[in-house]
């Protein structure tokens, strides 16, 4: 069967009994990097030596078909660096074969940045989504995050400690200042860090060196509490203040869950434009 196995995503400590066991018996890894596999045989202090098959984004697509011929008979291990296979790392595309194939899929749980995150960020878990690495792009990004401005539940996000600041400026514009949000870094490690605040907050935060395996966590926008009159009077109480209409409208939108286009045209309006 095809075995998709969580490792650590920090401290080797959170290695399960069952992947240490699963480690010490199979013949066939299929690992995102095999170096990275090797330290944690290591690590771990695994005598077994499986052969090693590199499976990463590149050759994914290329490779399915083999390993699941191979799981057809044989037990193949799949591992990421850290973390689950298949969320935000390779092992997708296989197991979409391995079913098409009637060849068995089982997982062994383990631990997920996601949810360490979420759980610490301090804000609603009961409804989620994970959203995965955020574009790299300044204008792709704008766009998802003002896709996901009104979006209820809280929402996870994968980033680059390079582009943090950048990226938390963008979801204060979208989201609204006063969004809550969570920076959770390191997790699991020696310097395992969890900031908590607005989003303007975090966003001047960042600014520093921050360093580290990043998820940033959101909260979801509020219920619609204000009516459009209201949300137009506070877009244009932003617009006096010296904020660009564009932004202005945004920035409420994403309080309010009000229609970003339906304030910025009004607000023009009202200005006699």
């Amino acid at each position: 069967m095809l075995i998709l196995a969580a490792t650590p995503i920090g401290n080797l400590g959170d290695a399960t009994r069952r992947l240490l066991d699963a480690l010490a018996a199979v013949e066939f890894v299929a690992a995102e990097d095999t170096r990275v596999a090797q330290r944690l045989l290591q690590g771990l202090g695994i005598e077994n030596r499986p052969r090693l098959m590199a499976l990463h984004d590149h050759n994914e697509r290329d490779r399915a078909g083999e390993l699941v011929a191979l799981a057809a008979s044989n037990d193949v291990l799949l591992l990421s660096d850290a973390g689950m296979p298949t969320v935000s790392d390779p092992g997708f595309h296989v197991v979409q074969a391995a079913i098409a194939a009637d060849v068995a899929v089982t997982a062994l749980p383990g631990p997920s940045a996601v949810l360490t995150a979420l759980a610490l960020s301090g804000l609603p878990t009961d409804r989620f989504a994970f959203e995965g690495f955020l574009p790299r792009k300044e204008g792709e990004r704008v766009r998802m995050l003002q896709s996901l401005a009104s979006e209820r539940r809280t929402l996870v996000f994968f980033e680059s400690p390079n582009r943090l600041a950048a990226s938390l400026a963008d979801i204060a514009t979208r989201f609204g200042a006063e969004r809550r949000i969570a920076v959770a870094r390191e997790l699991t490690k020696l310097h395992e860090e969890v900031k908590r605040g607005t989003a303007a907050e975090l966003a001047a935060w960042a600014e520093g060196c921050v360093r580290g395996e990043i998820v940033i966590v959101a909260e979801g926008a509020p219920e619609v509490v204000v009516d459009f009159d209201a949300g137009l009077a506070q877009t244009l109480e932003l617009v006096a203040a010296g904020t660009r209409l564009k932004d202005a409208a945004t920035q409420v939108a994403g309080v309010t869950g009000l229609s970003r286009r339906e304030l910025y045209e009004a607000a023009l309006r009202s200005r006699g434009n």
